[in-house]
């Protein structure tokens, strides 16, 4: 991917299981939108240090924020709905 292109994945999680929006060594993102089916934490991890920073007990978005994810600072979204539930986001990759 290039400077500029648009980053996304959408896929079912299974109960319990984490969607990880990470990108590879050397590669930046910025993630504006998550999309979740069902009740899900939102973690931020860095350097392993995880971090549940907001929660929502139902299917919905959090859309228009700007987050900067890189190897090492990424964000997770857990299924916590009790059931498989479809999550994703979209951004911008920033540095190739």
């Amino acid at each position: 991917m290039a400077v500029g292109d648009v980053k996304t994945d959408q896929q079912s999680v299974a109960n319990g299981a984490r969607l990880t929006i990470q990108p590879s060594a050397g590669v930046e993102w910025v993630v504006h939108n998550l999309y979740f089916g069902g009740a899900v934490s939102i973690h931020r991890v860095v350097s392993g240090a995880d971090l549940v920073f907001d929660t929502d007990t139902g299917a919905g978005a959090r859309l228009a924020y700007v987050w900067h994810v890189t190897n090492a600072i990424y964000l997770e979204l857990e299924n916590t709905s009790g059931g498989a539930s479809v999550m994703g986001y979209d951004g911008v990759v920033t540095k190739e």
